[in-house]
């Protein structure tokens, strides 16, 4: 690659990989990225399934090479700057999930849950796999076990 686009390449990535920034908020940006993630969500919630869940799968491909490379220029292992991980993981967590402030207020602390204390074997996950792939997928599997518990919620209650 051109050294012409080296920078402006990286300047992007680092503006995607913060999520548009917040992730230099200095007090908890993981959450302020899973807010930028709810923001998406009401955008994207009206696209029928299969679109929803082809764009999660863009989502987590570009996630996985931004977060590698933001890896990189910050020269630290999953950065806290880095936070379209969290953006994707809520994404993820409401996949099929009814559309409703209950259900997104739901969804958004139980991801956080998940995502903060990260339970068997989300933890395992994240120190298995390295760079952006680490990065995204612990995230991804919070949201997973989000959706899941909310799906048991949506088949009891109706």
């Amino acid at each position: 690659m051109s050294i012409v686009f080296e920078k402006p390449l990286n300047k992007l990535i680092i503006f995607l990989a913060t999520g548009f920034y917040a992730g230099y908020l200095p007090y908890a940006p993981g959450t302020f990225g899973s807010l930028i993630g709810v923001g998406l969500f009401f955008i994207i919630n009206g696209l029928s399934p299969v679109y929803y869940l082809i764009v999660l799968f863009l989502l987590f491909s570009l996630g996985v090479y931004i977060s590698d490379r933001a890896e990189a220029l910050f020269a630290k292992k999953d950065s806290t700057h880095i936070i379209f991980d969290e953006i994707a993981g809520l994404l993820v967590a409401m996949a099929l999930i009814p559309n409703g402030i209950g259900w997104i207020i739901a969804g958004f602390f139980l991801f956080r849950l998940f995502d903060i204390f990260k339970p068997y074997p989300i933890r395992d996950i994240e120190k298995k796999f390295n760079g952006g792939l680490g990065i995204m997928l612990d995230d991804v599997a919070a949201g997973v076990y989000t959706n899941i518990l909310l799906q048991a919620v949506r088949l009891y209650v109706g």
